[in-house]
């Protein structure tokens, strides 16, 4: 048994429901083989956990799924010691000191012909992948298929997700209600990721700022500094965290201690539009690209140029399939999980705005997970 526990550690059923639907896309697919790869490199260990329930402190997994039988986890020997791997599912568990290789033999002793990477466009190992490579056995990327058929999130992942949103919000409200005059972006930002910490978020925070001088924002996302916050700053902090069950969500709001520019405040209004639409058209049976169209007209109305997508599905990986955008036919299901945060600025790219809420898809239209007004904030609020 695991030293650890976790109260969101998926059920027998839940597992079964995850392994079914990935074998029905991977059946589609004509797939003989999955691997499923995880790396520490932030938001992009969740698949991984996804399919073995093992949380990747250091260094990179993966699980390699056949399409009847059972799986394997597969974790670097380097690695013996690195994480609770009693938290893994699947009975099958190897250390080989080349993952790559290890699975390789695997594979081609089983006469796999053609095998799925998840992973392969941004996670895997190179090492690993030259190894596969060399055996001749038809690699696909099977990026999007995996993501597909993650989509829909069951209600033991949406009790997980409203807690992630839970810790993310308090957060947010934790800097807020710091803020002082002269205080340093770092500063607020350590309020943030103390309480992150405190509720068992370990690594799983992905936290920036967009800030500007005299009420705007400037486009560019960066890291908080030592800098001094002035109070005619206006500024975002983006905080994206996962909680003890995996789940990322995304939440943040402006700080603005004297409010924002003209500029800034028809961006502002533009936005409030945009979440007044997606609250009424996030719904299943729309597609990604129709949410997309829809809500960012006003936008387009007002000539701001977008720069990004408007959101993503969103999962135990930060950034997953679809996108929330043009060219994602996608159908959205009841229960899947969105991060929605256009990122807008000016023609001359002197403004911007971009902020965060996480959606559920409705039968009839989005729920924002946060339930906090999309409105600016001033600095020294204790409640939203």
């Amino acid at each position: 048994m695991s030293a650890s526990i976790n109260k969101y550690a998926p059920s027998k059923a839940e597992i079964e429901r995850r392994y079914t639907n990935i074998r029905q896309a991977m059946q589609s697919n004509g797939l003989d083989y999955l691997i499923v790869s995880g790396s520490e490199y932030t938001g992009f260990e969740g698949a991984v956990r996804y399919m073995c329930g093992f949380h990747i402190l250091h260094r990179y997994a993966y699980v390699v799924v056949p399409l009847s039988g059972d799986p394997v986890a597969v974790f670097p020997r380097e690695a013996t010691w690195v994480g609770d791997h009693s938290e893994t599912f699947i009975d099958q568990r190897e250390f080989p000191a080349h993952c790559g290789e290890w699975i390789a033999d695997y594979l081609t002793a089983r006469r796999a012909k053609k095998v799925g990477v998840y992973g392969l466009e941004y996670v895997i190992n190179v090492r690993d992948y030259s190894a596969l490579a060399k055996t001749g056995i038809e690699l696909v990327d099977f990026d999007i298929p995996f993501d597909y058929a993650r989509a829909q999130k069951s209600e033991e992942e949406i009790a997980s997700v409203r807690r992630s949103m839970e810790i993310n919000k308090a957060g947010v409200l934790a800097v807020f209600g710091a803020y002082r005059d002269g205080a340093t972006e770092t500063e607020l930002m350590g309020v943030a990721e103390n309480l992150f910490a405190a509720a068992g978020t370990a690594r799983k925070t992905m936290d920036m700022i967009c800030s500007g001088p005299n009420g705007s924002i400037r486009p560019q996302m960066v890291f908080p500094t030592s800098r001094r916050i002035q109070a005619s700053d206006a500024i975002v902090y983006g905080l994206e965290i996962a909680g003890e069950g995996g789940h990322w969500v995304e939440f943040s709001r402006v700080l603005a201690p004297q409010g924002v520019d003209a500029v800034t405040q028809e961006m502002f209004t533009a936005y409030q539009e945009f979440h007044v639409l997606a609250k009424k058209h996030m719904k299943a049976g729309a597609t990604a690209a129709e949410v997309h169209r829809i809500c960012s007209q006003p936008f387009e109305d007002r000539h701001y140029h977008l720069g990004h997508v408007s959101g993503h599905s969103i999962g135990m990986t930060m950034i997953e399939m679809p996108r929330i955008g043009e060219g994602y036919d996608f159908v959205l299901p009841e229960n899947m999980v969105c991060s929605m945060h256009p990122h807008i600025m000016t023609e001359d790219r002197k403004h911007s705005l971009y902020f965060q809420e996480t959606y559920r898809v409705g039968r009839s239209g989005g729920e924002a997970l946060s339930g906090v007004p999309i409105k600016i904030y001033y600095g020294g609020e204790t409640e939203f």
